[in-house]
């Protein structure tokens, strides 16, 4: 695949100097969200992965925009792109590939089939994988072979070792930070053994955005609704983030929860019923009167 050099300014609201660009559009590349807010501390993590083949591990809050990060950047640098969850029922096999049985000629053979790492490391593909503080031990063991500097994977099933493609790049996105959930909100996370952890060239965190650049996001994707009631949604969300950073609720409100109360709310005209069918609904029945009293203080 062609590539071209463009300024980042041209494409982000900073300067990163040139960048590298595939001239032509495949398949595989992310659509582009013209309205998309880019944090500048990620963004340019994701830009330093992408131009100098670094790893990059994104840690931060569930909604917070971790792969959609790394995916937007793909889709202005017109960069293949792959996601794959470590749901925690991921095999190594699926990853990695399998014996499979099939006719040939009207005889059943046995061929190797290849999994999702060996396919997406013979191309210009950049891996993401989400919810990596998931992913069963067996399963990061293969991920480790990426992480080294060479990132060559070693298939035993077919002793062979395969190079990976010079446009080959790979990101992480996880709820924490590899030493378990203190806060008791992401169930099934475990901590992430610090030798692999240690191999990521860059590690960054990603934090809700500030009220300004929710309010920008709401605006720009929701321009039915009255910047007032807007604003007054992020101020909520505001007041959430603050209980729970006080201990006084569990549940978070995330900038993805407020887009979907927001979406809600162009459909029912119904602030208050919107705002039970996005948030209220999941929280514990003993806090509900402290998020509603919120709710109150803002409409």
């Amino acid at each position: 695949m062609e590539k071209i050099k463009v300024d980042s300014k041209s494409l982000f609201d900073f300067d990163f100097g040139e960048l590298n660009k595939f001239r032509s559009k495949s398949d595989l590349v992310p659509e582009t969200d013209d309205c998309y807010v880019f944090d500048e501390n990620t963004t340019r993590a994701i830009l330093m992965g992408f131009e100098h083949n670094l790893k990059v591990f994104i840690n931060g809050y569930h909604g917070s925009g971790k792969s959609s990060h790394v995916e937007q950047v793909a889709a202005r640098l017109n960069w293949p792109c792959i996601r794959i969850n470590l749901d925690g029922h991921i095999t190594r096999t699926e990853l990695i590939g399998r014996d499979t049985i099939t006719l040939s000629e009207g005889k059943q053979v046995t061929l190797f089939q290849e999994g999702i790492i060996p396919l997406a490391l013979k191309q210009p593909i950049a891996l993401i994988i989400d919810e990596y503080d998931a992913g069963r031990p067996d399963v990061m063991f293969v991920i480790q072979q990426l992480l080294e500097t060479n990132g060559k994977l070693t298939l035993l099933e077919q002793n062979s070792v395969i190079k990976p493609h010079k446009h080959f790049r790979i990101f992480a996105t996880a709820n924490t930070i590899g030493l378990g959930d203190p806060t008791g909100l992401y169930h099934g996370t475990n901590p992430i053994n610090q030798a692999q952890l240690d191999r990521w060239n860059i590690i960054t965190n990603l934090d809700f955005m500030p009220p300004d650049k929710e309010l920008e996001v709401l605006t720009l994707k929701l321009s039915d609704i009255p910047k007032d009631t807007l604003k007054s949604m992020v101020t909520l969300a505001q007041l959430i983030r603050q209980g729970f950073i006080n201990g006084d609720i569990t549940i978070l409100m995330s900038t993805r929860n407020i887009l979907n109360w927001a979406q809600n709310y162009s459909i029912l005209k119904d602030i208050k019923l919107s705002f039970d069918y996005s948030f209220l609904n999941k929280c514990d029945i003993l806090e509900k009167h402290i998020y509603e009293e919120f709710f109150n203080k803002c409409f």
